[in-house]
């Protein structure tokens, strides 16, 4: 934009020229374009400053992602530690679990060692059983022949006593003798009965130890199978904790490429939290893409090939961003932000469209001076008077005109009615 054209004043005095139109007459558009060029100015100024606050909040929005970022990378480490944990525990759980299955293995072959010797115990009783019934039936045999015998001398001592009276004594011995051997033989009927219930009862033992054995080797198999399945949950548990390990390591492994990893994507899927929080491969200068730190910060270039970072809106100056930042909309356009050079190729900064209104009011206030008692001498900045330049007699009620070649300044005389209403437009 170029810089707005100021007033030409060249009249040097009042005039009644009704055709001409009076003092200022060729100049009403000029001044008219005053007020509207100032009042443009400012609102362009006002823009610009609303821009600059957009991108003001728009640096806070990205700031406040990027702590998020960092926050939910915290939070995926402390469930990586967490998990290690749980490793670890199972691991003793599956070492404690395989102790306990050894020890059961060791009390199940005591048992079988038992249940062994219980067995050969009770064949040895079945055995002497056996022995003592057989030793009852001789017994038994040999009281029967004893009391035949008897019956026989009894028979031969009658017979005796008969042919021979001598011979009764001898039967009488022999009477004696045969009641002495009825009496040995029903002490020998009952051992023998005594022998016959002894066998019983041993026999009644080694059965009752032979059913024990049999408990007792169905109990040492029963353990067996119950140690070896103990072994076999033991081993499975050693398997389950060696895979929860593993898994577990795996996750650790992923908790913390999820959290730090800045070198490529995660698991197939997705970026890390610290690539998205402070860039890496496939983020950094990525279509679409883009990390926090670098949608804050960036000014060197474009964040993901096309847009540019909320610092570079707010104070950047790379030439590629046409749009230009909220500072070169306040200060000026190009690296340096210069006041003088245009922000999007069209347009100046605010600082500019101030300076340029307020060139303009300068230039003003240099022509009119305003209100004051008597002719001054200098303009209100100090510098040599302007041909044309006016001021308001506070005195004489009359607005005066200055002329450079006389060096004198005139009253505008009521009669120059349309000179007169200009000035007092321009000065009001």
């Amino acid at each position: 934009m170029s810089t707005p054209a100021q007033p030409n004043i060249n009249q040097t005095g009042a005039t009644d020229d009704a055709a001409v139109g009076s003092l200022f007459a060729g100049d009403q558009t000029a001044y008219a374009a005053v007020s509207a060029n100032v009042a443009a100015d400012v609102e362009a100024a006002q823009a610009a400053a609303e821009s600059a606050q957009a991108a003001a909040a728009s640096v806070t929005s990205n700031t406040t992602a990027a702590a998020t970022s960092e926050t939910n990378a915290a939070a995926s480490a402390a469930a990586a530690s967490t998990s290690a944990t749980t490793a670890n525990t199972a691991a003793s759980t599956a070492t404690t679990q395989a102790a306990t299955a050894t020890t059961q293995a060791t009390n199940a072959s005591n048992s079988a060692t038992a249940a062994a010797t219980s067995e050969t115990n009770a064949a040895t009783s079945e055995t002497n059983a056996a022995t003592s019934e057989t030793n009852a039936a001789t017994s038994e045999t040999n009281a029967a022949t004893s009391e035949t015998n008897a019956a026989t001398s009894a028979t031969t001592a009658s017979t005796a006593a008969t042919n021979a009276g001598t011979s009764e004594t001898n039967a009488a011995t022999s009477a004696t003798n045969a009641a002495n051997s009825a009496t040995a033989a029903a002490t020998s009927e009952t051992n023998a009965a005594t022998s016959e219930t002894n066998a019983a009862n041993s026999a009644t033992a080694a059965a009752t130890s032979a059913t024990n054995a049999a408990n007792s080797a169905t109990a040492a198999s029963t353990s067996a199978t119950n140690a070896s399945t103990s072994e076999t949950n033991a081993a499975t548990s050693a398997t389950n904790a060696a895979t929860s390990e593993s898994n577990a390591a795996t996750s650790e492994t992923l908790a913390q490429d999820w959290a730090a990893k800045t070198n490529g994507i995660v698991d197939s899927t997705d970026y890390a939290s610290k690539a998205w929080a402070i860039g890496g491969t496939g983020v950094t200068a990525t279509a679409g893409s883009g990390a926090s730190k670098e949608w804050a910060t960036e000014t060197a270039t474009t964040v993901d090939g096309t847009e540019y970072s909320a610092k570079e809106y707010a104070v950047g100056s790379q030439t590629s961003n046409t749009a230009g930042s909220a500072k070169q909309w306040a200060l000026g356009g190009g690296t340096g932000f210069s006041t003088n050079t245009t922000v999007d190729g069209t347009n100046y900064s605010a600082k500019y469209y101030a300076e340029q209104a307020a060139a303009q009011y300068d230039s003003f206030d240099d022509t009119y001076l305003g209100a004051k008692s008597s002719d001054p001498s200098f303009d209100n900045d100090g510098n040599a008077l302007k041909n044309g330049a006016l001021y308001y007699n506070g005195n004489d009620g009359k607005l005066k005109i200055y002329d450079t070649t006389t060096t004198q300044w005139t009253a505008i005389e009521a009669g120059a009615t349309a000179g007169f209403a200009i000035a007092m437009a321009i000065a009001l």
